[in-house]
């Protein structure tokens, strides 16, 4: 079982939970994007359902801890900003309380608040860039990624901002139907859900500034080698480091090897093409740097859960 089909299974079980009660602790701005991106497409999404299969309650962090006996089957602790509001004196005890429930994580500033109590130690974790910083003394425990948002099995995590709205319509998508999911894009106007294997849209240079300037340039070398891939001898000779520095440098911070960061590169933009453009399945594979169709549909799949037919399919019954 892939891990996409294991976050499906996981999830659809606690969906069978009537009514599926849901829980947001708001520690930030009411009217910042990331709070109000996951807010609207659940509330709408309760609209749809009905009281009976979907409840969604709001939370401050103080009025959480005082009511956290109370039974919640998924719980994400928000925050637009570190700096938003005042962090909660007691956040080991917070963090605590939404351990209590089967499902559970942040979106923004509270994915950095979960990861500093060790919430996250071995999970998949979205943290956003800007955060990146402030995260240097646990980035050897949670295995943050660069991607919008992560959901390792029961474990969820959002960069925030805009992304917020994808990650809500996502678990929407996963805990219900795509017909439920469909309702509540057409009420936000939204046309495409950025999928968990969508990177933050920020250069690694912003990420990691000056700290980093290798592994800046060795992602800037795989960024603009996508149809005819190097290897990994050969982007650590470019970038001026030992193949075994690159290889540090890329688990240390992006929690991946050069080769399959390249690889889910290629099939990111592969997945880009087939959903953006009219060019053949062939055509794709080869401007990805796929010269076997079949090495393409299997590495496609093993990322994706779905085949790059199934992929062109879905885009054409939109």
């Amino acid at each position: 079982m892939t891990p996409l089909s294991s976050t499906r299974a996981d999830l659809s079980r606690l969906a069978l939970e009537a009514p599926l009660r849901v829980l947001l602790v708001n520690a930030g701005e009411p009217d910042s994007l990331t709070w109000s991106g996951l807010v609207q497409p659940l509330r709408l999404a309760a609209k749809v359902l009905g009281p009976e299969r979907l409840h969604v309650d709001v939370r401050s962090p103080d009025k959480f801890a005082g009511e956290a006996r109370h039974h919640w089957h998924l719980v994400l602790l928000v925050a637009d900003e570190a700096e938003a509001g005042l962090r909660p004196a007691n956040m080991r005890a917070l963090a605590g309380h939404c351990r209590n429930a089967p499902c559970w994580g942040g979106v923004g500033a509270g994915v950095l608040w979960l990861a500093e109590t060790g919430a996250f130690n071995g999970v998949r974790t979205a943290l956003p860039w800007s955060l990146y910083p402030e995260a240097e003394a646990i980035a050897d425990q949670a295995l943050f990624s660069p991607h919008l948002y992560e959901i390792d099995r029961t474990r969820l995590t959002c960069c925030g901002g805009a992304a917020s709205i994808d990650f809500a319509l996502t678990l929407v998508g996963l805990l219900f139907d795509a017909t439920v999911q469909a309702q509540v894009k057409e009420v936000l106007c939204v046309d495409r859900v950025r999928g968990p294997e969508e990177r933050q849209r920020v250069a690694l240079q912003a990420r990691f500034g000056t700290l980093q300037p290798k592994l800046s340039e060795a992602v800037t070398l795989m960024e603009a080698n996508i149809e005819e891939p190097l290897s990994t001898d050969d982007i650590a000779q470019l970038a001026g480091v030992s193949r075994r520095q690159l290889e540090r440098l890329f688990k240390q911070y992006l929690g991946s090897l050069p080769s399959r960061y390249y690889l889910e590169l290629r099939l990111q933009r592969a997945r880009q093409l087939l959903r953006d453009t009219n060019h053949s399945i062939v055509q794709v594979g080869l401007m990805c740097g796929f010269s076997s169709g079949s090495h393409f549909s299997t590495a496609f799949g093993a990322l994706f859960g779905n085949t790059p037919r199934e992929e062109r399919q879905r885009k054409l019954g939109q």
